[in-house]
């Protein structure tokens, strides 16, 4: 059997442990076999750049969420398939994707994996793999503090999450669907995951293995529905009539004057903003489908 050629793209910076880490997924890949070329990103946009390479059996990319969205955004239709190696504060991609927690284990599916087709989505152009958020939580991941980040994980989120609440505002979001259906609320989830920040879900009939987005529009403005967001966050119930709605589409055009932006937990600038289905699947290395899972 021919020596498999791996390029692993690392983010040497995704989390206190991220160079032991990768030092480690370079030599069990090795010993298993694999030619492995490590390639480490040092700023905004290696990653997607590195991606597009060419060469290679296999890209296996070492990083967050974060990390994993620039090589989604640097992979063409005839791309070998993906592996990912969790790092960062919070790998919702593999919680989503069902990747083992344990390290080692994730290195051996990037060689004994199954190459799966998975659909992104597509906001202006901007392939995403979990979510784009309209609204609050945009703003959220648009003022977390990096340091704090590095420091708190999480609750960086959580306390610019609080911030963001205590300053809000409502602000209008138009969507337009593709048969020209209008509605209007005071943000919007378009999700390819069930998965928000974590273990928690906003968007049960999210997949990664259709081609739709579920969409969940908040109907309401106010703290208290912001509130009633947070309690459906916390307990899994779906948030519904009269503070939010959820549906399905290929296609929506969201609208809304100086309202931001977040793609899969990054900053993505202000609306308007188009979301669809990226033109073609990626195909990621996942172990075998498992009872209760939503492939």
């Amino acid at each position: 059997m021919p020596q498999p050629r791996l390029q692993l793209i690392a983010n040497p910076v995704a989390g206190r442990q991220a160079g032991p880490l990768i030092a480690r997924a370079e030599r069990r890949l090795t010993q298993a076999g694999a030619k492995v070329t490590l390639c480490l990103t040092s700023s905004r946009g290696d990653a997607e750049r590195l991606a597009g390479a060419g060469g290679y059996d296999r890209i296996v990319v070492a990083g967050g969420d974060g990390t994993v969205n620039e090589v989604l955004n640097g992979l063409a239709p005839d791309s070998p398939p993906l592996a990912v190696l969790p790092l960062g504060t919070t790998n919702v991609l593999a919680l989503e994707a069902g990747l083992p927690r344990d390290f080692d284990r994730a290195c051996d599916l990037a060689l004994t994996g199954i190459p799966t087709p998975i659909h992104l989505g597509l906001a202006s152009g901007r392939r995403f793999a979990l979510m784009a958020g309209v609204g609050l939580d945009a703003a959220a991941v648009r003022d977390v503090d990096l340091t704090l980040k590095r420091r708190l994980g999480k609750g960086a989120y959580l306390l610019a999450a609080w911030r963001a609440w205590l300053a809000y505002r409502p602000e209008a979001v138009q969507v337009e669907e593709e048969d020209g259906q209008i509605r209007t609320g005071y943000g919007l989830i378009v999700a390819k995951s069930r998965s928000y920040g974590g273990g928690f879900t906003l968007t049960p009939g999210a997949s990664l293995f259709d081609d739709h987005l579920e969409i969940l529009l908040i109907r309401l403005p106010g703290r208290l529905t912001l509130l009633m967001a947070g309690l459906a966050l916390l307990t899994g119930i779906p948030l519904g009539r009269p503070w939010g709605e959820r549906f399905r589409s290929r296609w929506l055009l969201a609208r809304g004057d100086g309202v931001p932006v977040q793609i899969d937990g990054d900053p993505a600038g202000l609306l308007p903003r188009s979301f669809t289905i990226n033109s073609f699947p990626i195909r990621l290395m996942l172990p075998p489908s498992q009872p209760g899972t939503n492939r």
